[in-house]
């Protein structure tokens, strides 16, 4: 059985806009594209033909997934979860307890709305999953592939910042 993909309101609003630009403007573009490479001639030996072709197939692709996510998507109400512990759209605040390291901030979302360059960790990776259910003052430990490492949440956001 498929795994429901739980998502914020504000993720599952991001996953529908880019379905739609991805079907309008996306789709449109390779249209062009393989318009432009066909006016070249023989398909059999036009390198631009092939790679609109492959531009075509990833993108039907990324909205075949992005159309599977969002049909099985639970989107949860930040509104009724308790503001107390970190869950699911938390912005959390760590800080690992090695001497002199400095703090780091991170929301919590699902897997599909994962960026780590952009401070969103999924609920699923390992620190994410080990914030889980803590408050502000708790020291959780996370495995790391260089040993386990002891983080203490020291600020808990339950809306943007």
């Amino acid at each position: 059985m498929a795994q429901d993909i739980v998502l914020t309101q504000e993720g599952y609003d991001e996953l529908k806009e880019k379905l739609r630009v991805l079907k309008s403007e996306g789709r449109s573009d390779i249209a062009e594209k393989l318009k432009v490479a066909r006016s070249f001639g023989d398909l059999s030996e036009n390198s631009e033909y092939d790679e609109a072709k492959s531009e075509q197939a990833k993108l039907e692709a990324e909205i075949n997934d992005i159309e599977t996510m969002l049909s099985r998507a639970t989107i949860i109400d930040e509104e009724t979860v308790n503001s107390e512990v970190v869950h699911l759209g938390s912005v959390v605040t760590i800080k690992s307890t090695v001497r002199g390291s400095a703090e780091k901030t991170y929301t919590i979302t699902g897997f599909a709305q994962a960026n780590p360059t952009e401070g969103k960790i999924s609920d699923e990776s390992p620190v994410g999953k080990a914030l889980l259910g803590h408050k502000v003052g708790d020291k959780v430990e996370v495995e790391a592939p260089r040993g386990v490492m002891t983080y203490k949440i020291t600020k808990l956001h339950n809306e943007k910042i």
